[in-house]
Protein backbone atom coordinates (compact mmCIF):
# COMPACT_ATOMS: atom_id res chain seq x y z
CA UNK A 1 0.00 0.00 0.00
CA UNK A 2 2.89 2.22 1.27
CA UNK A 3 4.54 1.42 -2.61
CA UNK A 4 1.32 2.23 -4.09
CA UNK A 5 0.86 6.31 -2.45
CA UNK A 6 4.24 6.54 -3.27
CA UNK A 7 3.57 5.95 -6.79
CA UNK A 8 0.89 7.63 -6.90
CA UNK A 9 2.22 10.78 -5.20
CA UNK A 10 5.18 10.52 -8.04
CA UNK A 11 2.60 10.38 -11.07
CA UNK A 12 1.05 13.54 -9.18
CA UNK A 13 4.22 15.22 -9.01
CA UNK A 14 4.29 15.09 -12.67
CA UNK A 15 1.47 18.14 -13.27
CA UNK A 16 3.47 20.76 -11.41
CA UNK A 17 6.77 19.81 -13.33
CA UNK A 18 4.36 19.89 -16.50
CA UNK A 19 3.80 23.48 -15.47
CA UNK A 20 6.56 24.83 -14.75
CA UNK A 21 7.76 24.23 -18.13
CA UNK A 22 4.84 26.04 -19.25
CA UNK A 23 6.64 29.53 -18.57
CA UNK A 24 9.37 28.39 -20.75
CA UNK A 25 7.08 27.21 -23.95
CA UNK A 26 5.04 30.64 -23.11
CA UNK A 27 8.41 33.04 -23.76
CA UNK A 28 9.86 31.33 -25.81
CA UNK A 29 7.44 30.15 -28.03
CA UNK A 30 4.11 31.95 -28.15
CA UNK A 31 3.33 35.57 -29.29
CA UNK A 32 3.76 38.13 -26.80
CA UNK A 33 1.01 39.62 -25.10
CA UNK A 34 -1.98 36.96 -25.15
CA UNK A 35 -1.92 35.18 -22.16
CA UNK A 36 -5.48 34.93 -21.62
CA UNK A 37 -5.19 33.21 -25.49
CA UNK A 38 -2.95 31.29 -24.16
CA UNK A 39 -5.45 30.24 -21.25
CA UNK A 40 -8.11 29.69 -23.63
CA UNK A 41 -6.57 27.14 -25.71
CA UNK A 42 -4.98 25.52 -23.26
CA UNK A 43 -8.52 24.75 -21.61
CA UNK A 44 -10.95 24.52 -24.03
CA UNK A 45 -9.44 22.02 -26.87
CA UNK A 46 -7.94 19.53 -24.15
CA UNK A 47 -11.63 19.54 -22.59
CA UNK A 48 -13.56 19.06 -25.51
CA UNK A 49 -10.60 16.14 -26.96
CA UNK A 50 -11.22 14.56 -23.63
CA UNK A 51 -15.31 14.67 -23.70
CA UNK A 52 -14.47 13.68 -27.41
CA UNK A 53 -12.98 10.68 -26.37
CA UNK A 54 -15.37 9.27 -23.89
CA UNK A 55 -18.14 10.65 -24.98
CA UNK A 56 -19.43 11.39 -21.59
CA UNK A 57 -21.72 14.37 -20.87
CA UNK A 58 -22.72 15.51 -17.46
CA UNK A 59 -25.76 14.16 -15.82
CA UNK A 60 -27.65 15.52 -13.31
CA UNK A 61 -26.33 17.94 -10.45
CA UNK A 62 -23.07 17.10 -12.33
CA UNK A 63 -23.79 20.15 -14.95
CA UNK A 64 -24.11 22.90 -12.39
CA UNK A 65 -20.70 21.15 -10.19
CA UNK A 66 -18.67 20.35 -13.87
CA UNK A 67 -19.53 24.72 -14.00
CA UNK A 68 -18.77 25.93 -10.67
CA UNK A 69 -15.17 23.34 -10.94
CA UNK A 70 -14.43 24.20 -13.99
CA UNK A 71 -14.54 27.98 -12.90
CA UNK A 72 -12.18 27.43 -9.93
CA UNK A 73 -9.88 25.37 -11.15
CA UNK A 74 -9.40 26.55 -14.42
CA UNK A 75 -11.72 30.04 -15.51
CA UNK A 76 -11.81 32.07 -12.73
CA UNK A 77 -7.97 31.27 -11.38
CA UNK A 78 -6.55 32.20 -15.09
CA UNK A 79 -8.46 35.40 -15.19
CA UNK A 80 -7.17 36.54 -11.66
CA UNK A 81 -3.68 34.80 -12.30
CA UNK A 82 -3.78 36.99 -15.37
CA UNK A 83 -4.39 40.33 -13.47
CA UNK A 84 -1.33 39.26 -10.90
CA UNK A 85 0.90 38.57 -13.58
CA UNK A 86 0.32 42.10 -15.36
CA UNK A 87 0.37 44.54 -12.16
CA UNK A 88 2.76 41.94 -10.57
CA UNK A 89 6.33 40.97 -11.11
CA UNK A 90 5.94 37.52 -11.30
CA UNK A 91 8.12 36.37 -8.15
CA UNK A 92 5.55 38.38 -5.39
CA UNK A 93 2.52 36.57 -7.68
CA UNK A 94 4.36 33.29 -7.47
CA UNK A 95 4.73 34.09 -3.33
CA UNK A 96 1.64 35.11 -2.83
CA UNK A 97 0.12 31.72 -4.84
CA UNK A 98 2.79 29.67 -2.21
CA UNK A 99 0.15 30.07 0.24
CA UNK A 100 -2.64 27.76 -1.71
CA UNK A 101 -1.37 24.67 0.68
CA UNK A 102 -1.87 26.11 3.88
CA UNK A 103 -5.35 27.46 2.46
CA UNK A 104 -6.42 23.51 1.51
CA UNK A 105 -5.03 22.64 4.92
CA UNK A 106 -7.68 25.01 6.51
CA UNK A 107 -10.50 24.11 3.93
CA UNK A 108 -10.03 20.67 4.25
CA UNK A 109 -10.62 20.77 7.60
CA UNK A 110 -13.39 22.18 7.51
CA UNK A 111 -15.23 20.87 4.40
CA UNK A 112 -13.85 17.04 4.03
CA UNK A 113 -12.91 16.62 8.07
CA UNK A 114 -9.44 16.50 8.17
CA UNK A 115 -7.33 16.58 10.70
CA UNK A 116 -4.98 20.25 10.35
CA UNK A 117 -1.23 19.35 11.77
CA UNK A 118 0.87 21.71 13.42
CA UNK A 119 3.63 19.83 10.73
CA UNK A 120 1.63 20.66 7.52
CA UNK A 121 1.04 24.60 9.18
CA UNK A 122 4.55 23.75 9.54
CA UNK A 123 5.60 22.85 6.39
CA UNK A 124 3.47 25.31 4.69
CA UNK A 125 4.76 28.16 6.10
CA UNK A 126 8.17 26.81 4.86
CA UNK A 127 7.39 26.16 1.64
CA UNK A 128 6.15 30.09 0.98
CA UNK A 129 9.58 31.30 2.31
CA UNK A 130 10.98 28.48 -0.36
CA UNK A 131 9.28 29.99 -2.87
CA UNK A 132 9.74 33.62 -2.04
CA UNK A 133 13.56 32.54 -1.83
CA UNK A 134 13.15 31.07 -4.79
CA UNK A 135 11.64 34.12 -6.75
CA UNK A 136 11.26 37.24 -4.74
CA UNK A 137 13.49 39.85 -5.82
CA UNK A 138 14.04 42.74 -3.03
CA UNK A 139 13.22 45.46 -5.73
CA UNK A 140 9.77 43.95 -6.14
CA UNK A 141 7.04 46.42 -5.98
CA UNK A 142 3.68 46.10 -4.86
CA UNK A 143 0.23 46.72 -6.13
CA UNK A 144 -2.83 46.68 -4.17
CA UNK A 145 -4.99 45.06 -7.01
CA UNK A 146 -2.15 42.41 -7.83
CA UNK A 147 -1.76 41.43 -4.82
CA UNK A 148 -5.40 40.84 -4.04
CA UNK A 149 -5.69 39.13 -7.63
CA UNK A 150 -2.65 36.76 -6.70
CA UNK A 151 -4.58 35.97 -3.35
CA UNK A 152 -7.91 35.47 -4.85
CA UNK A 153 -6.28 32.62 -7.70
CA UNK A 154 -4.98 30.77 -4.69
CA UNK A 155 -8.30 31.49 -2.84
CA UNK A 156 -10.27 29.96 -5.92
CA UNK A 157 -8.13 27.29 -7.07
CA UNK A 158 -7.46 26.19 -3.14
CA UNK A 159 -11.29 25.68 -3.02
CA UNK A 160 -11.77 23.83 -6.84
CA UNK A 161 -9.55 21.37 -5.21
CA UNK A 162 -11.20 21.04 -1.78
CA UNK A 163 -14.60 20.39 -3.86
CA UNK A 164 -12.85 18.24 -6.01
CA UNK A 165 -12.22 15.90 -3.54
CA UNK A 166 -15.46 16.38 -2.01
CA UNK A 167 -17.77 15.96 -5.41
CA UNK A 168 -16.47 12.15 -6.20
CA UNK A 169 -18.12 12.04 -9.69
CA UNK A 170 -19.16 8.91 -10.72
CA UNK A 171 -18.36 9.36 -14.49
CA UNK A 172 -14.55 8.47 -15.93
CA UNK A 173 -11.35 10.59 -14.76
CA UNK A 174 -11.17 11.70 -18.27
CA UNK A 175 -14.85 12.59 -18.48
CA UNK A 176 -15.37 14.73 -15.31
CA UNK A 177 -11.92 16.14 -16.68
CA UNK A 178 -12.83 16.57 -19.91
CA UNK A 179 -16.29 18.54 -18.22
CA UNK A 180 -14.42 21.16 -15.96
CA UNK A 181 -11.61 22.17 -18.74
CA UNK A 182 -14.58 22.97 -21.17
CA UNK A 183 -16.66 24.98 -19.07
CA UNK A 184 -13.18 26.83 -17.69
CA UNK A 185 -11.93 27.60 -21.38
CA UNK A 186 -15.88 28.64 -22.54
CA UNK A 187 -15.72 31.57 -19.44
CA UNK A 188 -12.48 32.33 -20.49
CA UNK A 189 -13.29 32.75 -24.42
CA UNK A 190 -15.14 36.33 -23.84
CA UNK A 191 -12.72 37.63 -21.78
CA UNK A 192 -10.00 37.04 -23.79
CA UNK A 193 -11.77 38.58 -27.04
CA UNK A 194 -12.59 41.36 -24.51
CA UNK A 195 -9.44 42.10 -23.67
CA UNK A 196 -7.32 41.43 -26.01
CA UNK A 197 -9.18 41.66 -29.30
CA UNK A 198 -9.85 38.42 -31.83
CA UNK A 199 -6.66 36.46 -32.19
CA UNK A 200 -3.64 36.86 -34.45
CA UNK A 201 -4.27 36.53 -38.23
CA UNK A 202 -0.94 34.41 -38.64
CA UNK A 203 0.57 32.17 -36.46
CA UNK A 204 4.10 30.83 -37.26
CA UNK A 205 5.01 27.00 -36.79
CA UNK A 206 6.56 27.78 -33.32
CA UNK A 207 3.70 29.37 -32.09
CA UNK A 208 1.57 26.26 -33.30
CA UNK A 209 4.08 23.74 -31.74
CA UNK A 210 3.77 25.89 -28.47
CA UNK A 211 0.02 26.10 -28.34
CA UNK A 212 0.08 22.15 -29.05
CA UNK A 213 2.60 21.53 -26.10
CA UNK A 214 0.34 23.60 -23.57
CA UNK A 215 -3.13 22.26 -24.95
CA UNK A 216 -2.08 18.23 -24.97
CA UNK A 217 1.03 18.19 -22.25
CA UNK A 218 0.29 21.07 -20.30
CA UNK A 219 -3.83 20.40 -20.00
CA UNK A 220 -5.05 17.40 -21.40
CA UNK A 221 -2.68 15.27 -19.82
CA UNK A 222 -1.28 17.35 -16.78
CA UNK A 223 -5.06 17.93 -15.25
CA UNK A 224 -5.66 13.79 -15.66
CA UNK A 225 -2.65 13.06 -13.74
CA UNK A 226 -3.93 15.98 -11.03
CA UNK A 227 -7.48 15.24 -10.60
CA UNK A 228 -6.63 11.30 -10.12
CA UNK A 229 -3.99 12.45 -7.21
CA UNK A 230 -7.09 13.99 -6.07
CA UNK A 231 -8.58 10.75 -6.35
CA UNK A 232 -6.88 8.57 -4.42
CA UNK A 233 -4.78 10.97 -1.99
CA UNK A 234 -5.69 13.49 0.44
CA UNK A 235 -6.20 17.16 -0.89
CA UNK A 236 -3.35 18.99 1.07
CA UNK A 237 -1.01 16.44 -0.17
CA UNK A 238 -1.41 16.93 -3.59
CA UNK A 239 -1.67 20.50 -3.14
CA UNK A 240 1.97 20.58 -1.56
CA UNK A 241 2.96 19.13 -4.83
CA UNK A 242 2.25 22.45 -6.44
CA UNK A 243 5.37 24.18 -4.89
CA UNK A 244 7.07 21.77 -7.79
CA UNK A 245 6.46 24.25 -10.25
CA UNK A 246 8.22 27.56 -9.70
CA UNK A 247 11.27 25.59 -9.18
CA UNK A 248 11.22 23.58 -12.32
CA UNK A 249 10.54 26.76 -13.94
CA UNK A 250 13.45 28.08 -12.04
CA UNK A 251 15.77 25.04 -13.53
CA UNK A 252 14.98 25.17 -16.80
CA UNK A 253 15.56 29.31 -16.92
CA UNK A 254 18.93 28.27 -15.35
CA UNK A 255 19.55 25.23 -17.82
CA UNK A 256 17.74 26.39 -20.80
CA UNK A 257 18.12 30.28 -20.98
CA UNK A 258 21.26 30.75 -18.87
CA UNK A 259 19.34 32.40 -16.40
CA UNK A 260 21.52 33.18 -13.08
CA UNK A 261 21.01 31.15 -10.25
CA UNK A 262 21.97 32.33 -7.06
CA UNK A 263 22.65 31.13 -3.54
CA UNK A 264 19.28 32.16 -2.31
CA UNK A 265 17.45 30.27 -4.85
CA UNK A 266 19.48 27.51 -4.50
CA UNK A 267 18.44 27.53 -0.57
CA UNK A 268 15.01 28.72 -1.90
CA UNK A 269 15.03 25.13 -3.76
CA UNK A 270 16.09 22.77 -1.21
CA UNK A 271 13.96 24.62 1.75
CA UNK A 272 10.49 23.69 -1.32
CA UNK A 273 11.77 20.25 -1.71
CA UNK A 274 12.62 19.50 1.94
CA UNK A 275 8.74 21.09 2.49
CA UNK A 276 7.25 18.87 0.20
CA UNK A 277 8.81 15.50 1.58
CA UNK A 278 7.83 16.64 5.29
CA UNK A 279 3.92 17.32 3.80
CA UNK A 280 4.11 13.80 2.33
CA UNK A 281 5.13 11.68 5.41
CA UNK A 282 2.28 9.61 7.02
CA UNK A 283 1.34 10.72 10.62
CA UNK A 284 2.28 8.23 13.29
CA UNK A 285 -0.02 6.32 14.96
CA UNK A 286 -1.35 6.81 17.83
CA UNK A 287 -1.31 4.59 21.29
CA UNK A 288 -5.21 4.05 20.56
CA UNK A 289 -4.07 3.24 16.79
CA UNK A 290 -2.86 -0.13 16.88
CA UNK A 291 -2.42 -1.98 13.70
CA UNK A 292 -5.38 -3.99 14.30
CA UNK A 293 -7.20 -1.29 14.62
CA UNK A 294 -6.00 0.43 11.29
CA UNK A 295 -6.37 -2.25 9.04
CA UNK A 296 -9.76 -2.26 9.54
CA UNK A 297 -10.73 1.51 8.28
CA UNK A 298 -11.33 2.05 5.47
CA UNK A 299 -9.36 4.11 2.84
CA UNK A 300 -11.04 6.89 3.07
CA UNK A 301 -11.22 7.55 7.06
CA UNK A 302 -7.20 6.56 6.38
CA UNK A 303 -7.09 9.53 3.75
CA UNK A 304 -8.68 12.08 6.42
CA UNK A 305 -6.20 11.59 8.79
CA UNK A 306 -3.19 11.68 6.75
CA UNK A 307 -2.42 15.59 6.39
Amino acid sequence: MLRNQSGTVLLTALTPAIWGTTYLVTTELLPPGRPLLAAVIRALPAGLLLVALTRRLPAGIWWWRALVLGALNIGVFFALLFVGAYRLPGGVAATVGAIQPLLVALLSAGLLGERLSLRTTLAAVAGVAGVSLLVLRADARLDALGVAAALGGAVVMALGVVLSKRWQSPAPLLATTGWQLVAGGLLLLPVALLVEGAPPATLTGANLAGYAYLTIIGSALAYVLWFRGLRLLSATKVTFLGLLSPVVATALGWLVLGQELTAAQALGAVVVLAALVVAQRRPARTLTETPHALAGKTPRVLAGKES
